[in-house]
């Protein structure tokens, strides 16, 4: 059992997330019960997670989509009433992290993901995009089989390129519109979540493979692994509750 505050402080001085522009709010959104026993992490906050949460008899539970994102209806009304209701009858926290979560070197989303696809070398390239290489050269059908199997969705490939794949990039989520850092570090695919109607020309034109893996599919590590480092550090119990979302 851990006190909430003293949670979120240990995730602000992990995530540092006072260096982030972001969309939305990164911290304790809907606050809860003092006291944190049990812990559970998702994705999106959405009310089939917070009734899960409910089921695992949940005090806090941590996201990477939570609330409160610029330029939405500031009203609470319809979804989002129904959601603010359900965490607040049942007096559960809701923390989320956006950006921060995304970069972090360890727990980070492009971090996670590289482990869970078996990239070597991860690292930084620029701004959110991360970069590393393959152990062996892949076709791109290859690749994508790879990519399938260790995600479970079947990624959209589009784009032209080399016969074989060796130096790849990556950043989760909705993170289409930097395929242009990876073509200006001559890399020979790019991974991210989502896929814009110019990214198929890009691709094309510019000599390069797009894998379109599913926003959800690439951003379910992070939280995932976050939580069960505080749980270790707390002592908690911990849940990864993966709600399906095949976008």
């Amino acid at each position: 059992m851990a006190n909430r505050n003293t949670i979120v402080q240990t995730i602000a001085e992990w995530l540092q997330p006072e260096n982030f522009q972001d969309y939305c709010p990164n911290g304790l959104q809907v606050e809860g019960k003092e006291e944190v026993r049990t812990l559970v992490t998702g994705v999106t906050a959405s009310q089939a997670l917070i009734d899960a949460a409910i089921e695992a008899d949940a005090d806090m539970i941590l996201v990477h989509h939570g609330y409160f994102w610029k330029g939405e209806d500031q009203r609470i009304r319809g979804m989002k009433r129904e959601r603010l209701k359900t965490l607040l009858q049942r007096d559960i926290n809701l923390a989320a992290y956006h950006l921060p979560l995304d970069d972090h070197p360890e727990y980070g989303n492009n971090r996670q993901l590289a482990s869970v696809l078996g990239i070597e070398n991860p690292r930084p390239l620029g701004g959110l995009v991360w970069e590393g290489e393959l152990s062996e050269p892949m076709t791109p059908e290859q690749f994508g089989r790879h990519i399938a199997e260790h995600l479970h969705r079947e990624p959209l490939l589009v784009g032209e390129g080399k016969s074989q794949i060796s130096r790849v990039g990556w950043c989760t989520g909705a993170a289409q519109g930097f395929i242009g850092t990876a073509l200006d570090a001559g890399l020979d695919a790019f991974i991210s979540g989502e896929i814009s109607e110019p990214t198929t020309h890009t691709a094309r034109e510019c000599g390069i493979y797009y894998y379109a893996a599913g926003h959800h599919a690439t951003e379910r590590y992070g939280v995932r692994a976050l939580g069960e480092a505080l749980a270790k550090e707390f002592g908690l119990t911990h849940r990864f509750i993966d709600c399906d979302n095949p976008v």
